[in-house]
């Protein structure tokens, strides 16, 4: 089979990018080793920036984002028994974000592929990639027992961190740069009323919480937990006494609680790895960075990844290669100051293990100037919502 793109990942980045292609009258293939239900029932964030819900417009995608999700001109930092409100619209001159989930969005992009009749392969098996250093790249797969080989002109790497797309990449051609951080997040999953119209970020004593939401009536809750915790220690009740104690008075009284639909645990990391081309491959999305979730950027990334290369190949398509040879640089502008927000916001909400006196008293100092300097909210709100292009 010939195609001009094959898109590694049925993923959000990897399906959007193939909206975007066809809309341009590009062929692309997208190609996913998991099944559709397996992709749909990742649990992720759903907290967009505006370029995000541009670019989801342009694909043609929005229609249901703006009729079931829910607008947001601000959020509120919890420390101290109270809260402060940052208002983004006010500092930003009218930014906004979008809360929507991941999976809704993934489902909406699933639909318009099938609608529009572009082809899509799931459960593909042992896929690899072959000659991307050269004009002729390869994907080969397994599929219901039968190999197949799609040859293209690029390859679009969104497979995510345990994808073979960057495990592909020659030995020493990438340079790697990682952050673990000492703690994970406890997710639980509630169909019960957010505690509050915008999402808590909570800094407390006992840890970070994070109240959030996927629509009027299911709420996504976060409690900072140890790496070493397991989903089977914590039951539904000690999931929101836990919750409750990290909450202001006010959110702890008005919390609804209610049977949990899914549980799980994520460690926090920040990873990038450079370059994002390699010939005529490309890296995007999870496969290339990795961001903890405290500043609500991974999803954004993976677009403003894919916005990037949409143009770029369109573009080569028209005659133009610029777009290409400076894809990796322009997206690793943007992704190193989201790393850069994201690693600040950690540190800003989390307690540390073995974190020093002096290192907790900065900590507070900090959040006091927050709330103190329209300065400081200013450049929180900048990057929260979304920094430009």
């Amino acid at each position: 089979m010939r195609v001009q793109i094959a898109i590694i990942g049925a993923g959000p980045a990897g399906l959007l990018l193939g909206q975007l292609l066809a809309r341009a009258g590009i062929d692309a293939i997208v190609i996913e080793q998991r099944s559709p239900d397996h992709v749909l029932g990742r649990i992720r964030a759903g907290v967009l920036e505006q370029v995000a819900v541009d670019l989801l417009d342009e694909a043609g995608v929005g229609a249901r984002m703006h009729a079931e999700g829910l607008v947001h001109e601000g959020f509120e930092l919890g420390f101290n028994g109270g809260r402060q409100r940052i208002d983004l619209a006010g500092l930003t001159g009218g930014k906004r974000v979008m809360v929507y989930g991941q999976t809704e969005l993934t489902r909406d992009l699933m639909d318009a592929r099938a609608a529009a009749g572009l082809p899509t392969v799931y459960g593909a098996q042992d896929v690899s990639i072959h000659d991307f250093g050269g004009e002729r790249p390869r994907v080969r797969y397994l599929k219901d027992g039968v190999w197949q080989e799609i040859v293209c002109d690029f390859i679009a790497g969104c497979d995510g961190y345990h994808g073979v797309c960057r495990a592909s990449v020659p030995q020493g051609a990438l340079s790697i740069y990682e952050r673990v951080y000492p703690f994970g997040w406890l997710g639980l999953l509630s169909d019960t009323p957010p505690v509050s119209e915008e999402l808590i970020y909570s800094s407390h004593p006992r840890g970070f919480a994070l109240c959030s939401m996927r629509s009027r009536s299911r709420s996504r809750y976060y409690v900072q937990c140890s790496l070493d915790d397991k989903v089977a220690q914590w039951s539904d009740a000690m999931f929101w006494d836990e919750l409750r104690r990290r909450l202001d008075p006010r959110a702890a009284a008005s919390l609804v609680t209610g049977p949990s639909i899914e549980k799980s645990i994520a460690p926090l990391r920040s990873f990038v790895a450079e370059p994002l081309r390699f010939g005529r491959l490309f890296l995007a999305g999870d496969a290339a960075h990795i961001v903890p979730p405290t500043g609500a950027k991974g999803l954004n990334l993976a677009a403003s990844d894919v916005r990037y290369l949409s143009r770029a190949l369109v573009e080569f398509y028209a005659g133009s290669s610029s777009g290409i040879d400076h894809y990796s640089e322009n997206c690793l502008r943007r992704i190193w100051k989201a790393e850069r927000f994201s690693w600040w916001m950690t540190t800003l909400l989390h307690r540390f293990p073995g974190t020093s006196g002096f290192d907790q008293k900065l900590q507070e100092a900090e959040l006091d100037y927050l709330v103190h300097s329209t300065a400081a909210q200013a450049a929180l709100a900048e990057n929260y919502a979304g920094l430009p292009f």
